[in-house]
Protein backbone atom coordinates (compact mmCIF):
# COMPACT_ATOMS: atom_id res chain seq x y z
CA UNK A 1 0.00 0.00 0.00
CA UNK A 2 0.83 3.33 -0.84
CA UNK A 3 2.32 6.03 1.82
CA UNK A 4 -0.17 9.20 2.24
CA UNK A 5 1.31 12.15 1.82
CA UNK A 6 0.41 14.27 4.86
CA UNK A 7 1.53 17.58 6.61
CA UNK A 8 2.38 17.62 10.49
CA UNK A 9 1.22 20.66 12.76
CA UNK A 10 2.01 21.18 16.22
CA UNK A 11 -0.57 23.38 17.89
CA UNK A 12 0.63 24.57 20.75
CA UNK A 13 -1.87 26.45 23.19
CA UNK A 14 -1.39 27.66 26.48
CA UNK A 15 -3.16 24.19 28.08
CA UNK A 16 -3.20 21.45 25.30
CA UNK A 17 -0.15 21.00 22.99
CA UNK A 18 -1.63 19.37 19.99
CA UNK A 19 0.33 17.37 16.90
CA UNK A 20 -1.97 16.98 13.69
CA UNK A 21 -1.51 14.80 11.11
CA UNK A 22 -3.47 16.39 7.41
CA UNK A 23 -3.75 14.55 4.26
CA UNK A 24 -3.99 16.86 1.26
CA UNK A 25 -7.73 17.11 1.09
CA UNK A 26 -7.19 18.96 4.76
CA UNK A 27 -8.90 15.90 6.78
CA UNK A 28 -7.21 15.47 10.18
CA UNK A 29 -5.92 11.71 10.07
CA UNK A 30 -4.08 11.48 13.22
CA UNK A 31 -4.11 13.25 16.84
CA UNK A 32 -2.13 14.03 19.57
CA UNK A 33 -2.65 16.03 22.33
CA UNK A 34 -0.15 16.58 25.94
CA UNK A 35 -0.66 18.83 28.75
CA UNK A 36 2.31 19.70 30.54
CA UNK A 37 2.91 20.72 34.68
CA UNK A 38 4.04 24.46 34.50
CA UNK A 39 7.06 25.22 36.04
CA UNK A 40 8.54 28.52 37.69
CA UNK A 41 10.95 31.20 36.78
CA UNK A 42 13.65 32.66 39.41
CA UNK A 43 11.17 35.49 40.87
CA UNK A 44 8.43 32.35 41.25
CA UNK A 45 6.04 33.42 38.13
CA UNK A 46 4.57 30.53 36.73
CA UNK A 47 5.95 29.63 32.96
CA UNK A 48 5.75 27.03 30.14
CA UNK A 49 7.99 23.96 30.82
CA UNK A 50 10.14 24.57 28.04
CA UNK A 51 12.54 21.23 28.08
CA UNK A 52 9.10 19.31 28.47
CA UNK A 53 7.76 21.08 25.28
CA UNK A 54 11.29 20.43 23.26
CA UNK A 55 11.54 16.57 24.25
CA UNK A 56 7.50 16.26 23.40
CA UNK A 57 8.07 18.02 19.55
CA UNK A 58 10.65 14.91 19.08
CA UNK A 59 9.18 12.08 20.67
CA UNK A 60 5.72 12.95 18.72
CA UNK A 61 8.22 13.19 15.50
CA UNK A 62 9.27 9.76 16.77
CA UNK A 63 6.17 8.05 17.30
CA UNK A 64 4.72 9.15 13.35
CA UNK A 65 7.70 8.49 11.22
CA UNK A 66 7.48 4.81 13.17
CA UNK A 67 4.08 4.59 11.05
CA UNK A 68 4.54 3.13 7.38
CA UNK A 69 1.34 4.43 5.95
CA UNK A 70 2.19 7.83 5.86
CA UNK A 71 4.72 10.18 4.16
CA UNK A 72 5.37 13.52 6.30
CA UNK A 73 6.27 15.99 3.69
CA UNK A 74 6.47 19.04 5.69
CA UNK A 75 6.26 19.74 9.51
CA UNK A 76 4.75 23.66 10.34
CA UNK A 77 4.13 25.05 14.02
CA UNK A 78 1.35 27.54 15.34
CA UNK A 79 1.70 28.71 19.03
CA UNK A 80 0.55 31.31 21.64
CA UNK A 81 2.17 34.86 21.29
CA UNK A 82 3.99 37.13 23.12
CA UNK A 83 6.45 34.60 23.99
CA UNK A 84 9.99 34.56 23.31
CA UNK A 85 12.90 31.83 23.55
CA UNK A 86 16.51 33.26 24.32
CA UNK A 87 18.92 30.82 22.66
CA UNK A 88 22.46 30.64 22.87
CA UNK A 89 25.30 30.50 20.01
CA UNK A 90 24.53 26.78 20.40
CA UNK A 91 21.06 27.39 20.26
CA UNK A 92 20.63 26.49 23.84
CA UNK A 93 17.64 28.54 26.01
CA UNK A 94 19.61 30.99 28.68
CA UNK A 95 16.46 31.56 30.70
CA UNK A 96 12.51 30.17 31.38
CA UNK A 97 10.18 31.03 28.86
CA UNK A 98 9.02 33.86 30.79
CA UNK A 99 4.78 33.76 30.97
CA UNK A 100 3.40 36.87 28.85
CA UNK A 101 1.20 37.49 31.79
CA UNK A 102 3.98 38.55 34.41
CA UNK A 103 3.42 41.50 35.72
CA UNK A 104 5.74 44.49 34.08
CA UNK A 105 7.87 46.76 36.13
CA UNK A 106 6.04 50.33 36.45
CA UNK A 107 9.19 51.85 36.56
CA UNK A 108 10.38 50.38 33.61
CA UNK A 109 7.54 50.65 31.46
CA UNK A 110 7.65 54.48 32.63
CA UNK A 111 11.43 54.69 31.39
CA UNK A 112 10.31 53.08 28.52
CA UNK A 113 7.03 55.27 27.09
CA UNK A 114 8.38 58.43 28.21
CA UNK A 115 12.18 58.06 25.72
CA UNK A 116 9.94 56.87 22.91
CA UNK A 117 7.34 59.68 22.71
CA UNK A 118 4.95 58.51 25.14
CA UNK A 119 2.28 56.07 25.89
CA UNK A 120 -0.09 57.08 23.78
CA UNK A 121 2.05 58.13 20.35
CA UNK A 122 4.04 54.93 20.65
CA UNK A 123 0.46 52.92 20.77
CA UNK A 124 -0.74 54.54 17.67
CA UNK A 125 2.97 53.75 16.06
CA UNK A 126 3.08 49.97 17.47
CA UNK A 127 -0.87 49.30 16.80
CA UNK A 128 -1.07 48.12 20.41
CA UNK A 129 -2.28 49.42 23.38
CA UNK A 130 -0.36 49.29 26.47
CA UNK A 131 -0.34 45.51 27.42
CA UNK A 132 2.99 44.87 29.50
CA UNK A 133 4.72 41.75 29.51
CA UNK A 134 1.94 40.98 26.42
CA UNK A 135 3.73 43.72 24.31
CA UNK A 136 7.03 40.75 24.00
CA UNK A 137 9.61 43.11 22.95
CA UNK A 138 9.04 44.75 26.36
CA UNK A 139 10.48 41.42 27.43
CA UNK A 140 13.85 41.88 25.40
CA UNK A 141 13.66 45.16 26.68
CA UNK A 142 13.50 44.24 30.59
CA UNK A 143 16.24 41.33 29.96
CA UNK A 144 18.64 44.49 28.51
CA UNK A 145 17.61 46.45 31.45
CA UNK A 146 17.27 43.89 33.81
CA UNK A 147 19.65 40.83 33.27
CA UNK A 148 22.75 42.31 31.07
CA UNK A 149 24.57 39.28 31.54
CA UNK A 150 22.41 36.96 29.74
CA UNK A 151 21.34 39.33 27.58
CA UNK A 152 24.88 39.53 26.05
CA UNK A 153 25.15 35.82 25.44
CA UNK A 154 21.49 36.16 23.68
CA UNK A 155 22.77 35.33 20.01
CA UNK A 156 18.70 35.50 18.89
CA UNK A 157 15.60 36.07 20.88
CA UNK A 158 12.63 33.50 18.96
CA UNK A 159 9.08 34.31 18.99
CA UNK A 160 7.83 30.49 20.24
CA UNK A 161 6.51 29.30 16.80
CA UNK A 162 9.67 30.26 15.28
CA UNK A 163 11.98 28.43 18.34
CA UNK A 164 10.09 25.58 17.66
CA UNK A 165 11.05 25.75 13.76
CA UNK A 166 14.79 25.91 14.79
CA UNK A 167 14.57 22.77 16.78
CA UNK A 168 14.15 21.11 13.54
CA UNK A 169 16.11 23.51 10.90
CA UNK A 170 19.07 25.25 12.71
CA UNK A 171 17.81 28.48 11.14
CA UNK A 172 16.95 31.08 13.17
CA UNK A 173 14.00 33.23 11.50
CA UNK A 174 11.59 35.85 12.78
CA UNK A 175 7.83 36.11 10.75
CA UNK A 176 5.56 38.80 10.78
CA UNK A 177 2.13 37.57 12.16
CA UNK A 178 4.81 37.15 15.33
CA UNK A 179 6.45 40.35 15.04
CA UNK A 180 3.56 42.09 13.88
CA UNK A 181 1.02 41.14 17.07
CA UNK A 182 1.11 43.70 19.67
CA UNK A 183 4.68 43.06 20.58
CA UNK A 184 5.79 46.63 20.42
CA UNK A 185 8.69 45.90 17.74
CA UNK A 186 7.03 47.08 14.84
CA UNK A 187 5.80 50.42 13.64
CA UNK A 188 2.93 50.09 11.54
CA UNK A 189 3.29 53.41 10.07
CA UNK A 190 6.44 52.76 8.91
CA UNK A 191 5.94 49.43 8.14
CA UNK A 192 9.04 48.30 9.23
CA UNK A 193 11.06 47.88 12.65
CA UNK A 194 10.39 50.75 15.48
CA UNK A 195 13.18 53.08 15.92
CA UNK A 196 14.00 51.78 19.26
CA UNK A 197 14.82 48.39 17.98
CA UNK A 198 17.81 49.88 16.21
CA UNK A 199 18.72 52.49 18.93
CA UNK A 200 18.56 49.86 22.06
CA UNK A 201 20.63 47.71 19.52
CA UNK A 202 17.77 44.60 20.27
CA UNK A 203 17.83 44.42 16.15
CA UNK A 204 21.05 42.84 16.47
CA UNK A 205 18.87 40.18 18.57
CA UNK A 206 16.10 39.69 16.51
CA UNK A 207 16.60 36.87 13.31
CA UNK A 208 16.09 37.50 9.74
CA UNK A 209 12.56 38.12 8.51
CA UNK A 210 11.43 35.24 6.46
CA UNK A 211 8.10 35.20 4.86
CA UNK A 212 5.66 32.98 6.23
CA UNK A 213 5.57 30.36 3.17
CA UNK A 214 9.24 29.99 3.14
CA UNK A 215 10.12 26.33 4.06
CA UNK A 216 13.49 24.72 4.78
CA UNK A 217 15.14 21.70 4.98
CA UNK A 218 15.82 19.94 7.93
CA UNK A 219 18.76 19.90 9.58
CA UNK A 220 18.83 15.91 10.47
CA UNK A 221 20.85 13.92 7.86
CA UNK A 222 18.34 11.42 5.53
CA UNK A 223 15.36 13.46 6.17
CA UNK A 224 13.65 14.59 3.13
CA UNK A 225 10.63 16.89 4.82
CA UNK A 226 10.41 20.41 4.46
CA UNK A 227 9.65 22.83 7.58
CA UNK A 228 7.82 25.98 7.74
CA UNK A 229 9.07 28.91 9.89
CA UNK A 230 5.95 29.00 12.15
CA UNK A 231 2.83 31.09 12.70
CA UNK A 232 1.27 33.15 15.46
CA UNK A 233 -2.16 31.03 16.37
CA UNK A 234 -4.62 34.31 16.00
CA UNK A 235 -3.21 34.88 12.43
CA UNK A 236 -2.85 30.91 11.22
CA UNK A 237 -6.75 30.92 12.32
CA UNK A 238 -7.50 33.42 10.12
CA UNK A 239 -5.94 31.85 6.99
CA UNK A 240 -8.80 29.29 5.99
CA UNK A 241 -10.88 32.23 5.54
CA UNK A 242 -9.07 34.11 3.70
CA UNK A 243 -8.47 31.06 1.27
CA UNK A 244 -11.84 30.36 0.94
CA UNK A 245 -13.32 34.06 0.88
CA UNK A 246 -12.76 36.93 -1.63
CA UNK A 247 -15.12 39.37 -0.64
CA UNK A 248 -14.85 41.54 2.65
CA UNK A 249 -15.75 39.85 5.85
CA UNK A 250 -15.37 40.18 9.36
CA UNK A 251 -14.04 37.27 11.75
CA UNK A 252 -14.98 36.94 15.29
CA UNK A 253 -13.38 34.45 16.79
CA UNK A 254 -15.07 33.26 20.41
CA UNK A 255 -13.57 31.53 23.29
CA UNK A 256 -12.08 33.51 26.53
CA UNK A 257 -11.71 36.43 24.14
CA UNK A 258 -13.91 37.17 21.66
CA UNK A 259 -11.20 38.74 18.44
CA UNK A 260 -13.66 40.62 16.11
CA UNK A 261 -10.64 40.38 12.77
CA UNK A 262 -11.47 42.69 9.53
CA UNK A 263 -8.63 41.65 7.02
CA UNK A 264 -9.92 44.72 4.82
CA UNK A 265 -9.61 47.25 7.48
CA UNK A 266 -5.86 49.04 6.72
CA UNK A 267 -7.14 52.56 8.35
CA UNK A 268 -4.45 53.58 11.05
CA UNK A 269 -5.70 53.04 14.45
CA UNK A 270 -6.66 55.91 16.26
CA UNK A 271 -6.19 57.21 19.83
CA UNK A 272 -9.62 56.23 20.68
CA UNK A 273 -9.36 53.07 18.97
CA UNK A 274 -6.68 52.13 21.40
CA UNK A 275 -8.24 52.83 24.30
CA UNK A 276 -10.79 50.91 23.79
CA UNK A 277 -8.91 47.94 23.53
CA UNK A 278 -8.43 47.67 19.29
CA UNK A 279 -5.19 46.89 18.02
CA UNK A 280 -3.67 45.18 14.84
CA UNK A 281 -2.40 41.62 14.08
CA UNK A 282 -0.59 40.81 11.16
CA UNK A 283 -1.74 38.37 8.60
CA UNK A 284 0.69 35.49 7.04
CA UNK A 285 1.02 38.15 3.75
CA UNK A 286 2.73 40.60 5.57
CA UNK A 287 -1.12 42.82 5.59
CA UNK A 288 -2.59 44.93 8.46
CA UNK A 289 -5.55 43.03 10.47
CA UNK A 290 -7.74 45.81 12.50
CA UNK A 291 -9.07 43.89 15.14
CA UNK A 292 -11.06 44.38 18.48
CA UNK A 293 -11.29 42.27 21.74
CA UNK A 294 -13.82 41.84 24.25
CA UNK A 295 -13.62 39.49 27.56
CA UNK A 296 -16.94 37.95 26.61
CA UNK A 297 -16.23 34.02 26.89
CA UNK A 298 -14.48 34.59 30.64
CA UNK A 299 -17.71 36.94 31.60
CA UNK A 300 -20.22 34.22 29.70
CA UNK A 301 -18.86 31.34 32.37
CA UNK A 302 -18.56 33.69 35.73
CA UNK A 303 -22.01 34.86 35.13
CA UNK A 304 -23.38 31.39 34.05
CA UNK A 305 -22.32 30.43 37.38
CA UNK A 306 -23.84 32.99 38.78
CA UNK A 307 -27.50 32.43 37.67
CA UNK A 308 -27.12 28.79 37.97
CA UNK A 309 -26.17 29.39 41.80
CA UNK A 310 -29.28 32.20 41.98
CA UNK A 311 -32.03 29.58 40.46
CA UNK A 312 -30.45 26.44 42.28
CA UNK A 313 -29.93 24.97 38.64
CA UNK A 314 -26.68 23.53 36.93
CA UNK A 315 -24.35 25.55 35.20
CA UNK A 316 -24.51 22.42 32.07
CA UNK A 317 -28.36 23.16 31.64
CA UNK A 318 -27.50 26.21 29.36
CA UNK A 319 -25.31 25.04 26.90
CA UNK A 320 -28.39 24.60 24.16
CA UNK A 321 -30.92 27.10 25.41
CA UNK A 322 -33.26 27.81 22.24
CA UNK A 323 -33.76 31.45 21.35
CA UNK A 324 -36.76 33.07 22.51
CA UNK A 325 -37.34 35.80 20.82
CA UNK A 326 -40.45 36.74 23.04
CA UNK A 327 -38.33 37.07 25.68
CA UNK A 328 -35.63 38.91 24.10
CA UNK A 329 -39.08 41.29 23.34
CA UNK A 330 -40.08 41.66 26.48
CA UNK A 331 -36.56 42.24 28.23
CA UNK A 332 -36.04 44.79 25.43
CA UNK A 333 -39.12 47.01 26.27
CA UNK A 334 -38.20 46.50 30.01
CA UNK A 335 -34.50 47.71 29.42
CA UNK A 336 -35.93 50.19 27.88
CA UNK A 337 -38.09 51.53 30.74
CA UNK A 338 -34.95 51.75 32.77
CA UNK A 339 -31.32 53.21 31.59
CA UNK A 340 -30.89 53.18 28.20
CA UNK A 341 -28.11 51.05 26.30
CA UNK A 342 -24.64 52.61 25.72
CA UNK A 343 -24.02 53.30 22.30
CA UNK A 344 -21.23 52.36 19.37
CA UNK A 345 -19.63 55.64 20.30
CA UNK A 346 -18.55 55.12 23.88
CA UNK A 347 -15.72 53.24 25.24
CA UNK A 348 -15.74 49.46 24.70
CA UNK A 349 -16.26 47.49 28.32
CA UNK A 350 -14.47 44.38 28.67
CA UNK A 351 -17.40 43.63 30.67
CA UNK A 352 -21.48 44.55 30.01
CA UNK A 353 -23.85 45.55 32.03
CA UNK A 354 -25.09 41.88 33.43
CA UNK A 355 -22.62 41.96 36.19
CA UNK A 356 -24.82 44.88 37.46
CA UNK A 357 -28.12 43.29 37.54
CA UNK A 358 -30.20 42.00 40.59
CA UNK A 359 -31.36 38.84 39.64
CA UNK A 360 -34.41 38.74 41.94
CA UNK A 361 -35.89 40.64 39.17
CA UNK A 362 -36.08 37.60 36.52
CA UNK A 363 -39.03 35.26 36.80
CA UNK A 364 -36.81 32.64 35.78
CA UNK A 365 -33.12 31.70 35.05
CA UNK A 366 -34.05 31.27 31.26
CA UNK A 367 -35.34 34.86 31.33
CA UNK A 368 -31.91 35.81 33.42
CA UNK A 369 -29.73 33.61 30.47
CA UNK A 370 -30.91 35.45 27.73
CA UNK A 371 -30.57 39.09 29.18
CA UNK A 372 -27.47 38.08 29.78
CA UNK A 373 -26.58 37.18 26.08
CA UNK A 374 -28.68 40.54 25.16
CA UNK A 375 -26.19 42.36 26.91
CA UNK A 376 -23.20 40.31 25.52
CA UNK A 377 -24.50 40.35 22.03
CA UNK A 378 -24.71 43.75 22.63
CA UNK A 379 -21.31 44.56 23.61
CA UNK A 380 -20.02 42.74 20.80
CA UNK A 381 -21.72 44.73 18.50
CA UNK A 382 -20.23 47.74 19.78
CA UNK A 383 -16.80 46.34 19.76
CA UNK A 384 -17.03 44.48 16.07
CA UNK A 385 -18.76 47.91 14.68
CA UNK A 386 -15.26 49.89 15.46
CA UNK A 387 -13.48 47.43 13.57
CA UNK A 388 -16.13 47.78 10.07
CA UNK A 389 -14.89 50.61 8.44
CA UNK A 390 -12.60 50.42 5.23
CA UNK A 391 -13.93 48.32 2.14
CA UNK A 392 -17.96 47.16 2.57
CA UNK A 393 -18.46 43.91 4.92
CA UNK A 394 -21.01 41.39 3.39
CA UNK A 395 -20.14 38.73 5.95
CA UNK A 396 -19.39 38.25 9.67
CA UNK A 397 -18.07 34.79 10.36
CA UNK A 398 -18.39 34.00 13.91
CA UNK A 399 -16.03 30.87 15.62
CA UNK A 400 -15.63 28.74 18.47
CA UNK A 401 -17.52 28.64 21.69
CA UNK A 402 -20.56 31.38 20.88
CA UNK A 403 -20.87 30.08 17.35
CA UNK A 404 -22.72 27.16 18.79
CA UNK A 405 -25.04 29.37 21.38
CA UNK A 406 -28.22 29.95 19.46
CA UNK A 407 -29.43 32.90 21.13
CA UNK A 408 -25.67 34.73 20.75
CA UNK A 409 -26.06 34.41 17.17
CA UNK A 410 -29.40 35.05 16.51
CA UNK A 411 -28.85 38.14 18.54
CA UNK A 412 -25.77 39.32 16.24
CA UNK A 413 -28.05 38.75 12.94
CA UNK A 414 -30.21 41.37 14.97
CA UNK A 415 -27.87 43.57 15.57
CA UNK A 416 -26.60 44.01 11.92
CA UNK A 417 -29.55 43.52 9.97
CA UNK A 418 -27.36 44.82 6.72
CA UNK A 419 -24.91 42.08 6.57
CA UNK A 420 -25.33 38.51 6.42
CA UNK A 421 -24.17 36.40 10.19
CA UNK A 422 -23.15 32.56 9.49
CA UNK A 423 -21.95 30.42 12.34
CA UNK A 424 -18.52 28.97 11.41
CA UNK A 425 -17.34 25.73 12.20
CA UNK A 426 -14.14 23.81 10.78
CA UNK A 427 -11.63 21.30 12.43
CA UNK A 428 -8.89 22.87 14.17
CA UNK A 429 -8.44 26.46 12.20
CA UNK A 430 -5.33 27.05 13.60
CA UNK A 431 -2.83 24.48 12.92
CA UNK A 432 -5.40 24.38 9.31
CA UNK A 433 -3.60 27.87 8.52
CA UNK A 434 -0.41 26.62 9.55
CA UNK A 435 -0.85 23.84 6.86
CA UNK A 436 -2.31 25.73 4.28
CA UNK A 437 0.47 28.35 4.88
CA UNK A 438 3.25 26.33 2.76
CA UNK A 439 0.35 24.58 0.91
CA UNK A 440 2.62 24.80 -2.31
CA UNK A 441 5.52 23.34 -0.54
CA UNK A 442 4.08 19.92 0.35
CA UNK A 443 0.50 19.57 -1.59
CA UNK A 444 -0.16 18.49 -4.91
CA UNK A 445 -3.89 19.19 -5.14
CA UNK A 446 -5.32 22.35 -5.95
CA UNK A 447 -6.78 24.65 -2.83
CA UNK A 448 -9.75 23.02 -1.67
CA UNK A 449 -12.83 25.32 -1.08
CA UNK A 450 -14.97 23.44 1.08
CA UNK A 451 -12.75 23.67 4.46
CA UNK A 452 -15.27 25.29 6.47
CA UNK A 453 -19.13 24.54 7.24
CA UNK A 454 -21.21 27.59 7.13
CA UNK A 455 -24.53 27.64 9.10
CA UNK A 456 -26.64 31.33 8.31
CA UNK A 457 -28.60 33.07 10.66
CA UNK A 458 -31.31 35.40 9.09
CA UNK A 459 -32.58 38.41 11.01
CA UNK A 460 -35.88 37.17 13.02
CA UNK A 461 -38.04 40.03 12.07
CA UNK A 462 -40.21 40.04 14.82
CA UNK A 463 -36.60 41.10 17.01
CA UNK A 464 -35.43 44.56 16.26
CA UNK A 465 -32.33 46.27 17.83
Amino acid sequence: MSEIPVIAIFDVGKTNKKLFLFDEQYRIVFERTARFTETVDEDGAPCENLESLRLSVFDSLREVFRKKEWQIKAINFSTYGASLVYIDEEGRPLTPLYNYLKAYPAALSEQFYSQYGGATAFSVQSASPVLGSLNSGMQLYRLKHEQPDIYRQVKYALHLPQYMSYLLTGVACADITSIGCHTNLWDFQRNNYHKWVTEEGVMDKLAPLFSSNEVMPAAFPGSNYLVGTGLHDSSAALIPYLVNFQEPFVLISTGTWCISLNPFNDTPLTTEELEADCLCYMTFQGKPVKASRLFAGYEHEQQVKRIAAHFNQHTGRYRNIDFDSDIIRRLKARNQQETPLPTAGKKVLQSSEFEQRDLDTFTSDIEAYHQLMLDIAHQQYIATKRVLSGDKVKRIFVDGGFSKNAIYMNLLAAFFPEIEIFAASMAQATAMGAALAIHGAWNSKPLPNDLIELKYYSVTHDVSL
